[in-house]
Parts: C-alpha cells; sequence; structure tokens
C-alpha cells in the first residue's frame, strides 16, 4: 500500500476531524509529510542528500501531541512507533536499548506488510481452504481404491466419480450457504519444525538475543503435529490463514518492509524532557549524568545510522522522528547542541480552555459524546446530551484543571465517567430508558465534587 499523496492542506483538513485547535502544530507535521512525496519526485542524485526535517513538539499533557503524530501515522499509511524516551538510558544502566525502537518499528512494518499481503491473496486463499475442507468432510474420496480392470470397469469408476463429484458440489453449496455451520472437523496441525543447523546470530540487545534464543530452542525441540477440532467456519477461517501463509513469499515482504521503514517511518519520542537536565544545575553525578547520556544514545539513530534486526540492516537517515514534552522544568535549549540541531522545527502547542473541550465535545468524528452513546445503546439506553450540559461539563473540566494538574482534554475522561458513573452501574436493570443530560443533571453529579477541593484531588 502506497503512501497517499495528500498536499498539506488536505492533511490539516484531516486532521481536523479527529483534533481540535493546535493549528501550528498540524500544519507543521502537514509539512513535513508533504515533504516526503517531495523528496521522492527528486532526481535520485540528490534524493539521498535531502534528510527530514524532524519536529519537537512543546505543550503540557492532553493538549494532542501523541494524537497528532499517531493521526498522522495512519494518514501516511506508515509504520509508526511511539516510545517513552525515558526508557531508555545510556549503556551500564537499567533501561532498554536506544535501538530497539527500530527493531520494534521494523517488526511492525513486517506485520503491515504481510496483512496487506494477506489481503491480496484472500481470495486464491480461501478457494484453497473451501478445497482442503471438503476433502476433511467427504473423507476418502481421494483414496478410494480404484475398481479392478474388468469388463465393464471403466464405466463404473466414471459413475463412482460423477457421483462423488455431485456429493462435493452439494456439500460446497451448503458449506456456503452456512448449512454445515453446526459441523466439527477435525484438522490436523502442521508439523513441528525440522531440526536442523542452528544458526548463531550475534546479538546487539538483551531483546534481541531472547528472540534468537527463542528460535533455537524451537528448533531443538520441534513441536509435534497435533489435531484441533473446530466448528466449520473457524476450521474454513484457519485453513485459509494456513494457506494465506504458503502463498505470501517471506522473503519479499520482508524485503518491502524494511524499505517502508526506510523510506516512511516515524518515530514518535514521547517525553523528551524527562531525559534534559536544566542548565545551571549540578550535572556531574546524579542521574543527570544518565540524562544526557540518554540523548548521546539516541543522537546516532537521529542522525542517521544504521542498526541490525532480525530482518537485516535498517538505515535511519530517512525516518521521521517526532519529539515532545511538557518542558515545565527544562527547555528545548537545554538538551545537547548536537540534538537540538537534529530538531530544526519547534512548536508550541497552547492549553486547552472551556471553548476547546466544547469542542472537543462536539466536533470530531470520535468525540467522547458520541462515544458514550454509542456504548450506552448497547444496553438499549438512549442518551441525549443537550448543549447546556456540554457547556456545563467543559466548564467543569477546565476550573478543575486549573485548581488541580492540567491534565488538558484526559480531563474530560475522568469528568464524563464520573457524571456517568450511576447510569453505567445500573443499565443493564433499566429497559430500553431514555436519559436526558442537561445541565441540572450535570450539576446534581459533579457540583459537590467540584467544590469539595481535597475531594477532587482523589476523584478527578
Amino acid at each position: 500500500m502506497e503512501e497517499k499523496n495528500l498536499t498539506p492542506r488536505e492533511i490539516v483538513s484531516e486532521l481536523d476531524r479527529f483534533i481540535i485547535g493546535q493549528d501550528k502544530a498540524k500544519k507543521a507535521v502537514a509539512i513535513a509529510l508533504r515533504n516526503r512525496w517531495r523528496r521522492r519526485q527528486v532526481d535520485a542524485s540528490l534524493r539521498d542528500e535531502i534528510v527530514p526535517k524532524n519536529i519537537i513538539m512543546i505543550g503540557s499533557t492532553g493538549v494532542g501531541k501523541t494524537e497528532i503524530a499517531r493521526r498522522l501515522a495512519k494518514l501516511a499509511q506508515a509504520p509508526f512507533i511511539k516510545v517513552e524516551a525515558s526508557k531508555f538510558t545510556e549503556v551500564g544502566y537499567v533501561g532498554k536499548d536506544v535501538e530497539s525502537m527500530i527493531r520494534e518499528l521494523t517488526e511492525l512494518s513486517v506485520k503491515m506488510v504481510r496483512e496487506e499481503e494477506s489481503q491480496r491473496v484472500k481470495v486464491r486463499a480461501q478457494e484453497h481452504a473451501e478445497e482442503r475442507l471438503l476433502d476433511l468432510l467427504l473423507p476418502g474420496s481421494e483414496s478410494e481404491a480404484a475398481p479392478e480392470p474388468e469388463v465393464g470397469g471403466a464405466e463404473v469408476a466414471a459413475k463412482a466419480e460423477e457421483k462423488r463429484r455431485a456429493t462435493r458440489e452439494r456439500l460446497r453449496a451448503m458449506l456456503r450457504k452456512g448449512a454445515l455451520d453446526d459441523r466439527f472437523v477435525e484438522l490436523q496441525g502442521g508439523p513441528g519444525r525440522p531440526q536442523g543447523p542452528i544458526e548463531i546470530v550475534a546479538a546487539t540487545s538483551i531483546e534481541e538475543m531472547s528472540a534468537n534464543l527463542r528460535d533455537m530452542m524451537s528448533n531443538i525441540m520441534p513441536s509435534g503435529p497435533k489435531r484441533k477440532k473446530m466448528k466449520v467456519p473457524k476450521a474454513l477461517e484457519y485453513l485459509a490463514g494456513e494457506e494465506a501463509a504458503k502463498l505470501i513469499e517471506m522473503e519479499t515482504v520482508t524485503k518491502r518492509a524494511v524499505e517502508r521503514v526506510e523510506q516512511n517511518g516515524i518515530v514518535f519520542l514521547d517525553e523528551i524532557d524527562k531525559v534534559v537536565s536544566p542548565r545551571g544545575g549540578d550535572r556531574s553525578h546524579g542521574p543527570d549524568v544518565s540524562r544526557e547520556g540518554v540523548q548521546r544514545d539516541i543522537l546516532p539513530i537521529i542522525e542517521g545510522s544504521t542498526v541490525v534486526t532480525k530482518y537485516g540492516a535498517v538505515k535511519t537517515d530517512h525516518i521521521l522522528f517526532i519529539a515532545s514534552g511538557a518542558f515545565h522544568v527544562s527547555k528545548p535549549s537545554d538538551m545537547i547542541p548536537e540534538l537540538q540541531g537534529r530538531f530544526p522545527i519547534r512548536v508550541e502547542l497552547h492549553s486547552l480552555g472551556k471553548d476547546d473541550f466544547f469542542r472537543i465535545l462536539t466536533e470530531p468524528d470520535n468525540s467522547l459524546v458520541k462515544q458514550y452513546e454509542a456504548m450506552m445503546s448497547t444496553e438499549g439506553i438512549t442518551i441525549k446530551f443537550d448543549e447546556d450540559s456540554l457547556k456545563e461539563i467543559s466548564g467543569i473540566a477546565a476550573e478543575v484543571n486549573s485548581q488541580l494538574e492540567d491534565i488538558g482534554a484526559r480531563r474530560l475522561h475522568t469528568v464524563m465517567e464520573k457524571l456517568l458513573e450511576e447510569l453505567s452501574f445500573t443499565a443493564p436493570e433499566r429497559k430500553a430508558a431514555r436519559v436526558k443530560i442537561d445541565r441540572k443533571y450535570v450539576r446534581k453529579n459533579l457540583e459537590e465534587i467540584v467544590k469539595d477541593r481535597d475531594l477532587s484531588r482523589y476523584i478527578l
């Protein structure tokens, strides 16, 4: 599946469907995504010289940094991974190796390409699976002994074959109509892996070493064939999966996946400020040494290096890195200069207020209001929010954020959950009820909690 050829304005328009405000950040990521398409149109002699303009987004939690990156990856149909920068530490300290983010990105890309190939061969796989299932439902049809070569033997054999085909076609028609869905069949599981020479691969991290050890142990002790009993629809699905796997060339899948990572991969480095120390502090000992070490470990990956994975070497030169952080204690300028230079585009995201919350509740395609209405409808309950109730909810969320920690739009989740707590608990006991959520309902359920600041700290 090729990356979509969207203009920056179209990208921003798509992001607007799910993310309210933050126009500067949307514009920056839209340009970054479009620049990938532009780079591919450039002459090959210059193409490799054009590096992605990495972005750092600065803003409090809950203002949309992660959501922007996640939606961008969906638009691009590109391999995307979100990692916490604080998980990484310099070599010798407890933590994950920084190269593991590229290995995980490659694993994800292989899975994406494999699923695309499975869809491509889906029809053929279904046909093959159907034939195998009919063989199970009509046992002995292929292994029947041929009649003795005597007078009339050929005619008898022809009639038997015609009868077998007619029976098979009747079974096929019943299978497609669902008339056999309640029948069980027994499947022969695939044989274990053959014992062959054990390949030792030099691992560059604990994660890679664990994967190699698992592969090695499975070669030493292959699992024997297993028999599985399941209903016909499940068996058809299982056999279709097996047939699809046979039709897919993993070598081609791996090659395309690695290329997709190198050309279209997106890495979202969240909480980058957690590995940045404020200037002027004592940086000679304690965790600050490790923080700067993390930055220096991350730097080669962002600058462009080659990471060895089990699918081959992956170059990171053209992977787009988007970093984000609140930077309450430190500033982006506190990062080591080399790392600063690798994030030339900086965008500040503003905090969200009452009006933003109201828009978040009403405008996005996946708004919280629509989510709760859909969930309650599964219990036969119809809930309806009027405009005044949504304004009240928005005001309460903004007020609580101003009194406690400002967690942005995530406060709406806690407020909505508390508001509908009693209704969610009693919903299965109600019968086809209609509930109107108005300003009075909101105040009744939330007013006391908002007034009691100490209680709010624990509930909201």
